[in-house]
């Protein structure tokens, strides 16, 4: 009669042993072809503005020699300042783009105080404060 301890001194010289599985079996379920979603990040911090700087006063009335904007203070700065017809014949702008680089360029960005008035004849007529 074989005892237990018999066997186990039987399978460690390999007489009846059996062989062992190299891999694991599986037990998870294939899963169908989606795309993966990913997470929303946090929001980012911006980093901090930091504050206009000022032109002095002047390099605010500085303009290239020659310019169209050198045109236009040159006229404006004149006692009587300059009409709307003088500054589209000196430019060869219409209208509407004098008009705009009045308030834009010379008010805004330059920071320059243009008053308008309107002449006894309907003309409107622009000039430089200061």
């Amino acid at each position: 009669m074989i005892t237990a301890n018999a066997k186990a001194a039987e399978n460690k010289q390999g007489t009846a042993q059996e062989p062992k599985a190299t891999k694991k079996a599986s037990t998870r379920t294939p899963r169908a072809d989606v795309a993966q979603v990913k997470s929303k990040s946090g929001k980012k911090a911006t980093p901090a503005k930091k504050a206009p700087k000022g032109k002095k006063k002047a390099d605010k009335l500085a303009a290239r020699q020659g310019s169209k904007t050198a045109q236009i203070l040159e006229l404006l700065k004149r006692p009587g300042g300059a009409t709307l017809q003088e500054l589209m014949a000196t430019t060869e702008w219409q209208p509407h783009s004098v008009r705009g680089f009045i308030s834009g360029t010379l008010g805004k960005k330059m920071g320059l105080t243009v008053e308008s008035a309107k002449s006894e004849k309907g003309e409107r007529s622009y000039s430089i404060k200061g």
